[in-house]
């Protein structure tokens, strides 16, 4: 052999060893299902019951006029007595039903739960015309907002349906179905499908010319706002077992999963007229990456409770997480930014608290599916982003926003932030990491 020739073979032999040596590394460092069970189920323990949960029911109970105060900020001190708006109150009595469920302080957790409902029930219930009103004062006695969009009926109807699996308690769940069928019949979409979103306190259409209490035309409907319905109606379901929610459920998995899908893109889009046409100009032409992989999970569980497979929709699972990692997620310190136009790099890039939940939940559905590991380095990186910038263990609770500049901003609770997404984040991740413990 010659000498050139010898050291060709030589250069080859050491960049397939340089080679190989990085693909053993890398798979040494790629975390597994028990490492990984071994590491965040304590962390994530105690973030639940010291800096969730205890927030929530050391702080938010209203003694004095029922339901609960959700207005604390940065520092976690009271702002004030606040409003009272139907999204956060019901999503704090799901959060205490929830945890009772999971089995955390069950009679504790149970008592706080109702003590949301029956404030729900007493104040914010529109007794002539039926529906939750928006938003109420401190008190309930002053009616602020008192239109009903079907944005805020979803998560009381979340609620309820929870609290119901929590206690056994059948008049919650008689009234859920009560609730269910005033839906049907005043929201539900016969032409279209879906449901429309926004009326006057009676349930008469709102003008065209004015804005809904979701920052869009009163005639569009959102992905968002039946994202919300499909978590609603899955959890509805299963409490209720009714045969028309079940033709509901599979209906709205076939609108997150299909229509509000934009194939050409990859990814989902929030706005839509009445029959269901995009509507794509100016600011609506944006991806959601919270919302998209929030949508991922949500369809597996509904399909589950629907008794239907998730097999069919792997491939757009895949589709909308690739879509997310592409455009909107940090390799180097992990986590999800906010949003970002179509296929192009995120330009909000600020980190909020909500995207991060959804993301590790959804990174476990999908490694749980579809053994790739590369969802549990997603995992595992947005949860290290999160113990180390999300969580405050001064005040409680998570910072609302972690931005580019590394600052840590937002209330701990506002009419928009309570502890739903995070609660229900730990629950969901501790329940599939305690079957991957040993």
């Amino acid at each position: 052999m010659s000498g050139q020739k010898l050291k060709q073979t030589r250069r080859c032999t050491v960049l397939i060893l340089a080679i190989s040596l990085s693909i053993c590394a890398a798979l040494c460092a790629a975390p597994d299902r028990s490492s990984l069970a071994k590491t965040y189920i304590p962390k994530f323990e105690k973030i639940l019951d010291d800096n969730i949960a205890s927030f929530w029911y050391s702080k938010s109970l209203d003694r004095q006029n029922g339901g609960y105060t959700i207005n604390f900020g940065p520092d976690g001190r009271l702002k004030g007595e606040g409003t009272k708006m139907i999204v956060s109150q019901a999503r704090t009595v799901w959060l205490f039903s929830r945890l009772a469920r999971a089995g955390y302080r069950r009679d504790d957790y149970i008592e706080a739960a109702d003590h949301g409902y029956r404030f729900l029930m007493d104040k914010m219930w529109d007794h002539t015309n039926g529906g939750f009103y928006w938003e109420v004062d401190a008190t309930g006695n002053k009616k602020l907002k008192p239109r009903k969009h079907l944005y805020g009926q979803a998560f009381a109807l979340y609620a309820m349906s929870e609290f119901y699996l929590a206690s056994g308690r059948k008049d919650v769940l008689d009234f859920a179905v009560r609730f269910f069928n005033l839906l049907e019949a005043r929201s539900y979409d016969k032409t279209y499908g879906g449901y429309v979103e926004f009326f006057n306190e009676d349930w008469t259409s709102v003008p065209v010319s004015e804005g809904s209490y979701m920052g869009a035309g009163p005639n569009l409907k959102l992905m968002n706002t039946h994202l919300h319905l499909l978590e609603a109606m899955t959890t509805f379901y299963r409490a209720s077992k009714l045969p028309l929610a079940r033709e509901r459920l599979l209906e709205l998995i076939n609108i997150e999963s299909n229509t509000v899908v934009r194939k050409n893109l990859g990814a989902c889009t929030d706005k839509y007229d009445r029959d269901w046409t995009p509507r794509l100009e100016g600011d609506y032409a944006r991806v959601s990456y919270g919302h998209d992989i929030e949508n991922i999970w949500l369809l597996m569980d509904a399909c589950d409770a629907a008794r239907v497979s998730k097999q069919p929709f792997v491939d757009l699972y895949r589709t909308l997480f690739d879509y997310s990692l592409k455009y909107g997620y940090d390799e180097t310190d992990g986590g999800f930014y906010d949003s970002g136009l179509f296929n192009q790099p995120a330009d909000r890039r600020n980190k909020v608290w909500w995207v991060q939940t959804e993301a590790i939940v959804s990174a476990l559905y999908m490694n749980r599916m579809t053994k790739d590991p590369k969802y549990l380095e997603v995992f595992d990186k947005t949860s290290d982003f999160i113990c180390k910038n999300m969580v405050d263990w001064q005040s409680g609770e998570w910072h609302g926003t972690f931005t580019p500049e590394g600052e840590q901003l937002g209330d701990k609770a506002n009419a928009w932030k309570a502890g739903y997404h995070n609660g229900r984040s730990m629950i969901e991740c501790l329940q599939i990491l305690k079957q991957w413990k040993d």
